[in-house]
């Protein structure tokens, strides 16, 4: 059993990050770190914990740990780690964007790799520090990956995605709160989301064949993202000029996730609650004219940030990459 420390465990990737691990068959969690919290047990944050663990937060980090969790916010995974070094034998996997830029993978000796399986796979087996794709940036990259590999994503990009509350953090706002929210929607941060970057970095690097020297050249996307009435999931439909006919467009997907256990290709319309709650990435293709329509979901705090952190895991220790997150979907 490695041991396994969690950085900021009161929000919601922690509290799924304890969730999964508590159950997993080959980790045991050490200690969850939380100053706010410290002293009081898990479940004081994470009521559905109540008779499944009395761990208690703590203040205190071991630095000696076989791999710690970063569930920070934004910008303070560095800052954490300059503060607190962790032994060399420590692997690491961030869940914020401090690591996830191009530019921003070597830091204090360490260099982080992007932690999307379905395109690092063999990258992650080999590394100890990996950064853990965003939510939104997880679920637009497996809708386009396999058009980018294929050099077949030439003509602009058209998305709408609509993400759940939690998207949004633990911290209640404006846009957050139920009775805001609930018979509601609207649009945000519309052409200028902070995970588009992150996006057409990776996808660059695979119109490049992954050469990080040379970038494909990408067309516009012109995203729009929507504030759901729910709690968790993201569902986005993206649309693009396809020269092609739709089995062709069909074969290239299956192909390219033919060894993706969590990543399928749909016969039918798909819809969010096939995939909420599970690990599972779900997607559909439809052509209209010239137009090739993608529809993907996923669950935004399982493959979108905590499932496919623990994914990582797996593939980081050698073990099966679908241990510990045998989950199923509530379909209804």
């Amino acid at each position: 059993m490695i041991q396994i420390g969690i950085i900021g465990g009161s929000g919601y990737t922690g509290g799924e990050l304890i969730r999964l691990l508590i159950h997993h068959p080959a980790a045991a969690i050490n200690f969850v770190y939380s100053r706010t919290k410290a002293g009081a047990p898990l479940y004081s944050a994470h009521e559905d914990l109540l008779g499944t663990t009395e761990l208690c937060f703590t203040d205190l980090v071991n630095p000696e740990v076989d791999l710690v969790f970063l569930c920070l916010g934004h910008g303070n995974s560095r800052d954490f780690l300059e503060k607190n070094p962790f032994a060399e034998t420590t692997k690491i996997i961030d869940l914020s964007t401090d690591f996830r830029a191009q530019a921003n993978t070597a830091f204090l000796g360490k260099t982080f790799v992007y932690g999307l399986p379905e395109k690092n796979k063999s990258a992650i087996e080999n590394a100890s520090y990996i950064a853990n794709p965003g939510c939104f940036a997880t679920a637009l990259q497996l809708a386009l990956l396999p058009l980018a590999k294929a050099q077949k994503l030439r003509h602009p990009v058209h998305i709408n995605g609509t993400t759940g509350s939690t998207g949004a953090g633990i911290i209640p706002g404006d846009s957050t709160h139920n009775s805001w929210r609930n018979n509601n929607l609207s649009w945000y941060k519309a052409f200028n989301h902070q995970h588009l970057g992150e996006v057409r970095e990776q996808l660059s690097f695979e119109g490049a064949d992954s050469n990080l020297a040379t970038k494909a050249e990408l067309p516009p996307f012109y995203f729009i993202p929507n504030r759901g009435a729910f709690s968790r999931g993201i569902f986005a439909t993206l649309y693009t000029k396809y020269e092609g006919d739709i089995e062709t467009a069909k074969a290239l997907y299956k192909s390219y996730y033919k060894e993706a256990p969590y990543t399928h290709l749909s016969e039918f319309p798909i819809d969010l609650k096939q995939v909420t709650n599970t690990n599972q990435c779900h997607l559909h293709l439809h052509k209209h004219e010239d137009q090739l329509l993608i529809t993907v979901a996923i669950d935004n705090l399982l493959k979108g940030a905590s499932g496919q952190a623990v994914q990582n895991m797996n593939l980081l220790f050698g073990w099966e990459e679908t241990l510990g997150l045998q989950l199923k979907a509530n379909r209804f």
